[in-house]
C-alpha cells in the first residue's frame, strides 16, 4: 500500500479546491482566478495548519478505486431513482416500508462510512444505525431493500479503506 507525506495530501486537496473553483466560478477574469487562487491556498494553508488533511479527511492511497466505485453508485443512484419514481407515479403504488439488518464486510471505520453513505444516498434506502459490522438500513420497498441485501456496492468498497502503512 503506497504511503502518501501530508505534503502531498495537502497539493492533492489544493488541486482538487482550485477544480472546484474553476467549475463552479466559469469566470476567466484575472481578478477572479487570483481570488480563487487566494481562497485555495489559504484553505489549504489553514486546514494543513489545523492538521486535518491526512489519510481520512484526503484519502488518495484509494482514489482510483473509488473513482470506479462512484461510477457504479450513480448507475445504482439512477436505477433506485426510477424505482422510486415509478412508485410514485403509480395508481397503486408497491411501498411496504421496512427495516433489515445487513451484515457488512467492511474492516475499517472509513470503509463502514463510505458505505452507510452511500445507502442513504440511494433513493429508497436510509442507514438508520451502525452497530459493529451490522447496519439496520431503512427500505421504501421489497425492490430497495434487495438493493442493500445483495451486498453489491459492500463488496465494490476498495479492500485498503484502512490507515496506509
Amino acid at each position: 500500500m503506497a504511503s502518501f507525506s501530508p505534503m502531498k495530501h495537502a497539493i492533492s486537496l489544493g488541486v482538487l479546491l482550485a477544480l472546484l473553483w474553476w467549475c463552479l466560478s466559469g469566470y476567466p477574469k484575472p481578478l477572479l482566478l487570483g481570488l480563487g487562487l487566494g481562497s485555495v491556498l489559504f484553505t489549504v494553508w489553514f486546514a494543513h495548519r489545523l492538521d486535518v488533511v491526512d489519510h481520512e479527511s484526503h484519502p488518495l492511497h484509494i482514489s482510483g478505486a473509488l473513482l470506479a466505485y462512484w461510477g457504479r453508485l450513480t448507475l445504482e443512484i439512477v436505477r433506485s431513482s426510477a424505482q422510486v419514481i415509478g412508485m410514485i407515479l403509480s395508481p397503486k403504488p408497491a411501498i411496504a416500508p421496512y427495516f433489515l439488518r445487513v451484515k457488512v464486510g467492511q474492516p475499517s471505520d472509513l470503509g463502514k462510512v463510505i458505505l452507510g453513505n452511500s445507502i442513504t444516498l440511494t433513493p429508497g434506502t436510509v442507514t438508520v444505525l451502525v452497530n459493529g459490522d451490522e447496519f439496520l438500513v431503512h427500505a421504501l420497498s421489497p425492490a430497495s431493500g434487495n438493493g442493500v441485501r445483495d451486498g453489491e456496492l459492500d463488496r465494490l468498497i476498495p479492500d485498503d479503506c484502512e490507515r496506509p502503512a
